[in-house]
């Protein structure tokens, strides 16, 4: 009878899947860690990185290997997983594909202005709502705009978007702006988005409209025309991709999140579609 309560013991603990904790403290982890990053700058990261996956329940379910990779490529690039400084994320993902749960690595868009700023390249880099009542014009062929900003920043806050407006200057002199309507935002949205298109009332662009649309503009503004630097390639290749042991990026249909509710407070975070990888890409 012990035999038997022993043996079932040991299967149940051999199928038992290990916790994120158990698994960055293994051998194997640390190795990766310290190799990467340094022993001393290990002991850190370790400790900042359970304390986050600790309180996210969600999380915690993901498979534990890409919460590491995902988190050593914003150490890489150092960038802060803080939801407050709105850098990147880490964010819980069904993977329908394999049967697993994933945490998929998201670029925000003050991650992008981090960057951009860092590289040394931009004296100035900006995104805005512009909300109804403050454009008087905006001409696309000197890309120069008139605007009459609401003063009171509550009022401002309250009123309603029109369009969207994002720019960078060099340190040259060089300069480069557009603007979107909402509608023009909007159609971006429902074309790209399976999720927002079907209203399922869970996707960031529904939760965060204004935030999806700022990393929308900036993709497409820095993407396009600004000068990026090795960091900012690598940021942008890997965004909204699940980073394998390898350092591989693999993008999955995540659709579905693990739990909506863990990530609602994270604003100024896109979802992954085809046209996000195509404008990665150029």
């Amino acid at each position: 009878m012990a035999t038997n309560a022993s043996l079932k013991a040991q299967i149940d603990q051999r199928d038992k899947k290990p916790t994120f904790s158990t698994y960055i403290c293994s051998n194997m982890a640390k190795k990766k860690i310290n190799e990467m990053i340094g022993e001393k700058e290990g002991h850190r990261f370790i400790a900042g990185i359970v304390s986050a996956v600790s309180v996210n329940p969600s999380l915690q379910a993901c498979s534990p290997d890409t919460i590491l990779s995902g988190a050593l490529l914003g150490e890489a690039l150092k960038l802060s997983p803080s939801p407050q400084l709105g850098q990147y994320y880490l964010v819980p993902f069904n993977d329908n594909n394999r049967g697993r749960k994933v945490a998929q690595f998201i670029l925000g868009y003050k991650g992008y202005i981090q960057l951009a700023i860092r590289s040394g390249y931009y004296k100035k880099i900006n995104v805005l709502a512009i909300k109804e009542g403050e454009l008087i014009q905006y001409d696309p062929l000197n890309e120069e705009i008139e605007v009459n900003l609401i003063e009171d920043e509550k009022e401002r806050e309250e009123a309603e978007t029109i369009g969207y407006y994002a720019m960078f200057e060099y340190n040259n002199g060089f300069r480069k702006a557009i603007y979107w309507t909402k509608a023009k935002m909007e159609a971006h949205a429902l074309n790209y988005s399976s999720g927002y298109k079907a209203k399922k009332g869970s996707t960031f662009w529904e939760k965060d409209f204004d935030g999806m649309a700022y990393k929308t503009m900036l993709r497409q503004l820095i993407s396009k025309w600004g000068i990026m630097s090795i960091d900012m390639q690598e940021a942008i290749t890997k965004d909204m991709g699940i980073i394998g042991d390898n350092g591989n990026t693999e993008y999955i249909d995540t659709n579905d999140l693990l739990n909506d509710e863990d990530i609602i407070e994270q604003d100024s975070i896109d979802e992954q579609s085809d046209q996000d990888r195509e404008i990665n890409n150029e």
